[in-house]
């Protein structure tokens, strides 16, 4: 009897992973637009305030000139804003990713 438990336990873990290699292979489209949208998200989250902050540098330099360059801190400035906005995008799309793996897998 303990021989027939491991054997239908042994076809539903081989069912499961079938289930999901399926799945995926349906997805495979979609994640790969998928992951260029996120690469499109991540570039302009990090080049939008990278841009607004080397232009406001640049308007702060012409209005008020000084011994340090505006430019140049509101574009490290910018770099870093964008940066940890990037951050948290693919963050929360990993956990999302990870949450919804868990519920299919269960």
């Amino acid at each position: 009897m303990a021989e027939r438990d491991d054997d239908s336990a042994f076809a539903r873990q081989v069912g499961a992973k079938e289930t999901r290699k399926l799945r995926a292979q349906r997805k495979a489209v979609q994640t790969v637009w998928m992951g260029f949208g996120m690469m499109g998200l991540v570039g302009w989250s990090v080049a939008v305030p990278t841009l607004l902050g080397t232009a406001l540098g640049i308007w702060l330099d012409k209005r008020y000139p000084g011994i340090h360059s505006w430019t140049l801190s509101l574009l490290i400035i910018g770099l870093f804003i964008g940066c940890l906005s990037a951050w948290y995008w693919v963050a929360k799309e990993g956990n999302e990713i990870r949450k919804e793996q868990e519920t299919k897998d269960e």
